[in-house]
């Protein structure tokens, strides 16, 4: 069973920083594209930031300059640095991946349970 798990919500005041991870496990053969996107209450998801399996990265204007995703291949990981965090920042964080499972398998789309980013003003 594919799973990702996000890790590193939390609380912070305007300004400061958080750094979200999202862990993919399970029976991997490759992971294409990961991305992070975002949810606040009452509003619909919105994509934050993707990144390609060769490290292409895109980011929502509302965030760009602010925050950086990466990745790490060998742990199957993504990663989103978000500085400069701004009270509607607040919302649900969820990471997405695009994974085969094995050779033959077609390429899925995984989510993960989500992570709660609140920023005070």
């Amino acid at each position: 069973q594919v799973q990702l798990v996000e890790s590193g919500g939390g609380l912070v005041q305007a300004g400061g920083s958080l750094r979200l991870s999202c862990a993919a496990s399970g029976p991997i053969f490759t992971i294409g594209a990961m991305a992070w996107s975002r949810q606040a209450p009452g509003e619909q998801r919105e994509l934050v930031a993707k990144i390609t399996s060769d490290s292409m990265a895109v980011y929502a204007d509302s965030v760009k300059d602010r925050f950086t995703i990466s990745r790490d291949n060998t742990k199957n990981t993504a990663y989103l640095q978000m500085n400069s965090l701004k009270p509607e920042d607040t919302a649900v964080y969820y990471c997405n991946a695009n994974i085969k499972r094995s050779y033959t398998d077609y390429l899925g789309s995984y989510w993960g349970q989500g992570t709660q980013v609140t920023v005070s003003s």
